[in-house]
Order: C-alpha cells, then sequence, then structure tokens
C-alpha cells in the first residue's frame, strides 16, 4: 500500500489522514500531564502540520475545550475544529442529555470555554435513548443556521441511527472506536458511511496504547479509565498481550513501529476514514505524524487483518456501564458483560 491519501475529506473540511485527539490532556487517561506541558505539546501540533483538532465538552468537564481555548485560538485558520455535546457533566457526575435545550446550552458553553464564535464540526457524542434522534440532530441543524457550527457529527452510533439523522440533516461524520482490535465499525457502520458520503474518523486508533506497546502485563493504574475495561483486567489482558507481541513482530519485519502499523492499517481500510490517536508525548505525536511517510505492503496489511480477527481478543469492550451508553453495533458472539 502506497502512504496513506492526505489530504481527507471530513464534510467541507480538508484535513490531514491523521489529527489530534485531545482528551487524555485532561480525562480519563493516566498519568495526566501539566498544563504546561499540554500546551507544549498543542503548539508542537499545530508547528508539526496537524490540522484537525478533537475535544469535548466532557474531557475534563469543560477544562480540555479551555485548555485549547487559551493555547491555539490564536491559530484559528489553521485548523479545523471539533467539539461534542450530549455526553456531559454535572457536579462532579457524568450523565447523558440529548434534549435540544441542553444541547443549545452545552454549544454555548463550549463557544465560550473555546474562545470562539464558531466551532467547525460538533458532535452528538452519545445516543441519549430518552431523546428522539431526530430531534438532537435538529437542535444541531438550528445551530448550522445560526452560523455556531459548520458541520454535524456522531460518536459511538449505529448505521441505522445515522441513516435516521442524516435524514434530518446531512452528517459529515460518525466517529467511533476501530482498530485491529475494535473492530465493531466493520459490521455496518463504515460501509454505510462510504454510501452515504459521511467520513469515519477513528478514535483510539492504537487500541487505547496497547498496539503502541504503552500497556504490560501489570496492566494500567488505578484510576485510568482502561482499568474498569475488561481487556486490560486478568485474564483477558494476558491473553491479549501475546497477540500484542505478534503484532509487535509484524511491525519489526515491517520497519516501523507498532504505532506506525496499527494507523497505517487503519487509514488502509477505507479512503474516507481519518485516525485521531492521542497521546501526552511530543515523540510519540511525531512517531503517529511520520505514518504520513510510511508505506505498507498489502502483505504486511494481511498479516494484521488476519491476526486480530473479530474473535481474537479476549474480554468485552466495555464494561457493562458503558456499553449500555453507546449505540454501536456488536458482532455475532461478542463478549458482552
Amino acid at each position: 500500500m502506497s502512504a496513506p491519501l492526505s489530504p481527507r475529506t471530513v464534510g467541507p473540511f480538508s484535513v490531514k489522514a491523521i489529527g489530534l485527539g485531545c482528551m487524555n490532556l485532561s480525562h480519563a487517561y493516566l498519568p495526566r500531564p501539566a498544563p504546561e506541558q499540554a500546551e507544549r505539546l498543542l503548539l508542537h501540533a499545530l508547528d508539526s502540520g496537524v490540522d484537525f483538532f478533537d475535544t469535548a465538552a466532557l474531557y475534563g468537564f469543560g477544562a480540555n475545550e479551555a485548555l485549547l481555548g487559551r493555547t491555539i485560538m490564536h491559530r484559528r485558520d489553521d485548523f479545523t475544529l471539533a467539539s461534542k455535546c450530549v455526553l456531559g457533566g454535572k457536579d462532579g457526575q457524568r450523565g447523558i442529555d440529548g434534549s435540544p435545550s441542553a444541547i443549545a446550552a452545552t454549544l454555548d458553553a463550549s463557544l465560550q470555554r473555546l474562545n470562539v464564535d464558531h466551532i467547525d464540526l460538533y458532535y452528538l457524542h452519545r445516543l441519549d435513548p430518552n431523546v428522539p434522534i431526530e430531534d438532537s440532530v435538529g437542535a444541531l441543524s438550528r445551530a448550522v443556521e445560526a452560523g455556531k457550527i459548520g458541520a454535524i457529527g456522531l460518536s459511538e452510533m449505529s448505521a441505522a441511527t445515522l441513516r435516521r439523522a442524516h435524514a434530518v440533516h446531512p452528517i459529515a461524520a460518525m466517529q467511533t472506536e476501530y482498530s485491529p482490535w475494535t473492530r465493531n465499525a466493520e459490521v455496518a457502520v463504515l460501509d454505510a458511511c462510504g454510501e452515504l458520503g459521511v467520513a469515519f474518523v477513528a478514535f483510539s486508533p492504537v487500541a487505547r496504547g496497547v498496539l503502541a506497546g504503552g500497556v504490560g502485563p501489570d496492566g494500567v493504574a488505578e484510576g485510568d479509565i482502561r482499568a474498569v475495561m475488561p481487556r486490560f483486567q486478568p485474564p483477558h489482558l494476558a491473553a491479549n498481550l501475546a497477540l500484542v507481541s505478534a503484532f509487535g513482530q509484524i511491525a519489526a519485519d515491517a520497519g516501523c513501529t507498532m504505532a506506525q502499523l496499527s494507523l497505517g492499517w487503519v487509514l488502509s481500510r477505507r479512503p474516507y476514514v481519518v485516525a485521531i490517536p492521542g497521546t501526552t508525548s511530543i515523540a510519540h505525536l511525531d512517531e503517529d505524524m511520520a505514518t504520513l511517510t510510511c508505506d505498507f505492503s498489502a502483505d504486511t496489511l494481511a498479516a494484521v487483518d488476519a491476526l486480530f480477527t473479530f474473535e481474537a481478543v479476549s474480554g468485552p469492550r466495555y464494561p457493562r456501564a458503558a456499553q449500555a451508553q453507546v449505540d454501536t453495533e456488536t458482532w455475532d458472539g461478542e463478549p458482552l458483560e
């Protein structure tokens, strides 16, 4: 395969095939960087040509948007900005509210934190089961008309929900977890995106760090979001690390890093896929972006495909409570807690 195509299209925007997911600068993953470290990474990303930054109202309960707002908005013309609503926090507790009034209020707060009057791409972070998707998308369509957002996205939703949403207003992007070890998107929504002309934005494209060599046999620290995910717990972790070892050998034979191979595989799946790995390390960011100059053979990509079949990874993707908050398809026989 030749180097991944760049730029790629996300609605009306043209972006590099690899952007930056900003969540772990403020939320969920440990260790969390000091503010000045996070600011340096964001500025380095801009200087390195990253032109797609992804945040959300949830991340740090607003702290991540505020971080971007004070750090990079003086160069607003250099990048496409994405954020999200519906999934948020109140009094330190996570919750879902997809009502039009909540969406409008969250958007206004996001604009203020980000220090902008317009967000390029604004996602519904999750499907609120108590609110018809048509109502939630309708609220965002009015925000488009008001000039507050440029395009509408969905996150962790099914092909059926995408079609319903797209009938109300054109959807620019579907963001869902996608990597060699999480392939649920291939059940239906990835192809639906192609049919409808919707970009597919892959979050956690290096499998929450495990396909970048970032997780060992001791797992992750208590308080890290991955600590409650079954795949990172015994007995699943040991079986999954055996897969990672085999994956590492494929990467070594290909002359690239594991992170680059994982990103390259994700980007090879469809020409409308964009990956948004997250990191707190400038060195890792540079490694990720260097994937755009890598060349992966068809045999190398096929070896990854054969290693990470749907059934190969041990354990559910999410614990029960988190699984209940996503609308993505599951594959036949998928283990669910």
